[in-house]
């Protein structure tokens, strides 16, 4: 048999653990009495704190936010200040542009004036002259020139009559200069007729066929003979192609072929005539100066009045030349007329002419 000695204060444990154990769901409930205040204290005091924390975010959010308009308000009113800047002067520099270029058109067309009103200056004193003259030298050189013929059916020696013929020719010289100024400053009133301009040509041709200028070279007719009749000065016309012809057989050399074409305009009611030449052509210099008075390139051989007449009479049929030449290739006159004058040569339209 086994006896167990027992400690001297197990008793006391023992009572004390039964006291404890019996104490413990007392103290169990306690504490959860304990834990339920603590977290209604937590819970009393954390929900304002909470809700003043979100009030707060709120408050704060809100006030960014109307920052954040403002900012943006502020940003779109300067985008829009800019772009009407920008317009502004967008339209300031249209504007000045415009003004610039307004400027620069009335400046050339004031030039233009100027040029044409010191031209028409020049055409009036040149009038002036040729008128005088005509009355001051002709009578006189129609009398040297009757004295010269006589003396030139009495000289039998050949010297003689060489020195003779010279003063003629320089006599007729004058008076065909005298001529073409008085056509030039006072060319006679318009006598307008339809004109078969094929006809006018070849007829011009076969009159020219002769002249020393045309020999050794082909002048050829190209105008359709079905091209619409013209309403223009037949006389004026005609003495215009004898010009340019002439012209281009004296700038030809012998082989060379001159050309006169014409045709209706597609888009418009006119004819454009063309006399072209495979000749020298005329130098860039020289070409804005043909159709000026008295200018020549053939020192004591023209009177330097052939194309300014010419462009006067064309001017006065309503028409309009132009001249394109290429050194060393040929030189084309161009010339624009309309089919029907306008309705104030009326009254001198004649019957039908065809030449």
């Amino acid at each position: 048999m086994v006896y167990v000695r027992m400690h001297p204060h197990w008793t006391e444990a023992r009572g004390c653990w039964d006291v404890a154990g019996s104490l413990w769901p007392v103290f169990g409930i306690g504490i959860g009495i304990s834990g339920n205040t603590l977290g209604l204290q937590v819970t009393r005091y954390l929900l304002p704190l909470t809700f003043v924390a979100f009030v707060v975010t709120l408050l704060v959010w809100r006030l960014q936010r109307v920052e954040w308009n403002r900012a943006c308000e502020a940003l779109k009113r300067a985008t829009e200040l800019n772009q009407q800047f920008v317009r502004e002067r967008d339209q300031a520099q249209e504007e000045v542009f415009r003004r610039l270029y307004e400027d620069r058109e009335l400046n050339k067309e004031k030039f233009q004036f100027q040029a044409q009103l010191a031209e028409y200056e020049k055409y009036s004193t040149l009038a002036q002259l040729a008128l005088g003259a005509a009355h001051g030298i002709n009578n006189p050189l129609l009398g040297i020139l009757s004295h010269l013929e006589l003396e030139l059916k009495s000289a039998s020696d050949p010297d003689q009559r060489w020195e003779v013929e010279q003063c003629i020719a320089g006599t007729k010289r004058i008076a065909a200069t005298l001529r073409g100024l008085v056509n030039y400053a006072r060319p006679g009133p318009l006598v307008l007729s339809n004109l078969n301009l094929h006809r006018l040509v070849t007829d011009t041709l076969s009159f020219l066929e002769g002249q020393p200028a045309l020999r050794g070279k082909r002048a050829e007719n190209e105008v359709p003979v079905d091209l619409p009749h013209i309403l223009v000065d037949s006389n004026q016309l005609s003495q215009v192609l004898m010009n340019l012809l002439i012209n281009a057989a004296e700038a030809t050399p012998d082989g060379g072929r001159i050309t006169v074409s014409a045709n209706k305009l597609a888009f418009a009611d006119s004819i454009e005539i063309r006399v072209s030449d495979t000749g020298c052509g005329i130098p860039l210099d020289i070409l804005p100066h043909v159709f000026e008075p008295f200018f020549t390139t053939k020192p004591g051989k023209g009177t330097g009045l052939g194309l300014s007449i010419s462009a006067t009479y064309v001017r006065r049929n309503k028409g309009e030349i132009r001249i394109d030449s290429v050194l060393n290739h040929g030189t084309t006159v161009t010339i624009t007329l309309p089919i029907r004058q306008e309705e104030s040569h009326k009254g001198k339209e004649e019957s039908e002419i065809v030449v």
